[in-house]
């Protein structure tokens, strides 16, 4: 088996859900998440676009359903020993398959809780499931249970977490060497995803974001290459990913002379990403944070031109995401705790004359103060 953590540490995954599972009186639960999959049994695939359940019973049993392409994937990823293929027909309802699994697992009235929110059960395989659960048993949601425990990460995690900094950390060396004026977008991105690959890391969940030019205002990733020019800006955002494990960063580069705008738009993310360094702390919640953030931005007057939130939990994550929750918001009340993995992000995109500065890295929560698991200084970039 191709498994990342010993057994010791799945057994005691194993039982801190079905403590949970316990507090609320479930009897079971459907997994659809491939986060809570691969947290709870080290099954790894990208198969979750398709149907498929991980039943786990208030007992620890477990018993996943999928399709006859995973098989192999499940018996050489994890730990699961019983395995039920559904078969791929004309008119294939996996939901009813699976309905008559629970049947036979002796849970016909049972409560049973589904992870609804989640890429791996879409609006369409979730109606299905309702209907033949209609009056199957009490059906609850269950999603963010699996979700709230992989929040605070094992000693193990956070070595693959530090790992993946590293690697998120080599990108940018990476990086840094070919960024010029007349530097191909692609060639850069190549050179950062083949640094993290060449250090034995993973895909990402998501495709690192870059932009130059007016495309450096974007937070997402989009299609289409440019050459960097003689006064540029470029917008990287990417992570380092070691056994799915992500360490997220974020810089705006510049080329050439930065402008006085660009010198105003850094001052105010370094000031504030060190104010949200400061309050990610266990005496603060994470709508704290993002008020140490927020409190920033609107003294530099640049409310306008910020985001509503300013990071995430990090963990291990599968497509299309590697956001994981919670998340740094207004009003949040979940609590900073210690062995959390964040990843804070200042953005800033002044839309009105066209300039971006970003600044982000991520740290591991402490009794005290976070800990930066990023070598890399948090200087603007001018090459």
């Amino acid at each position: 088996m191709a498994l990342h953590f010993e057994p010791e540490e799945f057994a005691a995954r194993r039982d801190r859900l079905m403590m949970v599972m316990a507090e609320q009186k479930l009897d079971a639960i459907l997994l659809f998440a491939q986060e809570s999959m691969y947290w709870l049994t080290g099954y790894d695939t990208f198969g979750f676009c398709f149907f498929q359940c991980l039943v786990v019973k208030s007992d620890g049993s477990q018993v996943l359903m999928t399709r006859s392409a995973d098989l192999r994937q499940a018996r050489q990823t994890s730990n699961i020993d019983n395995i039920v293929i559904w078969a791929d027909r004309d008119n294939a309802n996996p939901a009813a398959d699976l309905r008559e699994l629970l049947n036979d697992l002796d849970l016909l009235g049972k409560r049973i809780g589904v992870e609804y929110q989640t890429h791996g059960l879409t609006a369409a395989n979730g109606r299905k499931l309702d209907e033949q659960l209609a009056a199957f048993g009490q059906i609850v949601d269950a999603s963010g249970l699996v979700d709230r425990l992989r929040v605070l990460k094992s000693p193990a995690e956070i070595a693959y977490s530090r790992k993946a900094a590293e690697l998120g950390d080599e990108a940018l060396d990476a990086a840094l060497k070919l960024i010029k004026a007349g530097a191909d977008e692609g060639a850069i991105l190549a050179a950062m995803q083949g640094a993290i690959f060449a250090g034995g890391g993973d895909y990402p969940a998501n495709e690192f974001i870059i932009g130059s030019g007016e495309d450096a205002l974007l937070c997402r990733y989009k299609a289409g290459r440019r050459k960097l020019t003689k006064n540029d800006q470029l917008t990287l955002e990417w992570a380092g990913v070691y056994r799915h494990y992500h360490a997220a960063m974020m810089r705006t580069v510049l080329t050439g002379k930065a402008s006085k705008r660009h010198l105003e738009l850094y001052d105010a993310a370094r000031e504030a990403l060190e104010a949200v360094e400061e309050a990610m702390t266990p005496a603060s919640t994470f709508g704290d944070v993002f008020d140490a953030h927020s409190r920033v931005m609107e003294a530099h007057d640049l409310t306008r031109h910020r985001l509503n939130a300013c990071g995430y939990s990090q963990g291990a994550r599968f497509t299309p995401s590697w956001m994981d929750m919670p998340m740094f918001y207004a009003g949040n009340p979940e609590r900073i705790q210690p062995d959390m993995t964040l990843f804070a992000h200042m953005i800033i995109m002044d839309s009105d004359s066209g300039t971006a500065m970003t600044l982000g890295r991520t740290y591991l929560t402490t009794n005290g103060a976070a800990e930066p698991l990023s070598r890399q200084p948090l200087d603007l970039i001018v090459k």
